[in-house]
């Protein structure tokens, strides 16, 4: 499990168990990267994991702290695997912030045959203090969700 650095932009959270009082399971960073944007999440099941990863992502470009949700859209994404998760999920995200100027505030995440069940929490991004470029899309480069003993980690690079 990595560590929890102390981030750009606020996203960092302590992973379980460090000792610094009652946190979420898992966590994400921000990493930098040339001319683009990643993310690293972690935490015990793949579902909290990818949720961290989209939290990270909405934090790097807008201020989630005390954002509340206007309403749920729910969608049950096909997937192949662990990496056609993460890249179906937040291609969601930004398919929602091109098209309706949303952002999920808060993701619920349940595996289902075939696919990931995704109930995103979404409220006007443009209501929200801006912190960074917007993500235009989901690269393949550097892509990855693993399972360990530790739990689950995934990194992936957004081009924004």
């Amino acid at each position: 499990m990595p560590a929890a650095p102390v981030g750009d932009h606020g996203g960092v959270r302590e992973p379980e168990g460090t000792g610094t009082g009652a946190g979420p399971r898992g966590g994400h960073r921000g990493v930098a990267h040339t001319a683009d944007l990643r993310v690293e999440a972690w935490a015990p099941t793949r579902e909290e994991c990818l949720a961290h990863a989209v939290r990270g992502v909405c934090e790097s470009f807008v201020d989630l702290t005390g954002a509340v949700a206007g309403h749920t859209r729910e969608t049950v994404l096909p997937v192949g695997g662990d990496e056609d998760a993460l890249v179906a999920l937040l291609d969601e995200v930004v398919y929602r912030l091109d098209t309706d100027g949303e952002v999920p505030v808060d993701v619920e995440l349940t595996a289902v045959p075939g696919g990931v069940r995704a109930r995103l929490h979404m409220t006007d991004a443009a209501a929200l203090p801006e912190t960074g470029a917007a993500p235009k899309a989901v690269t393949l480069n550097e892509l990855a969700v693993t399972h360990g003993p530790q739990g689950w980690t995934c990194s992936v690079t957004i081009d924004v």
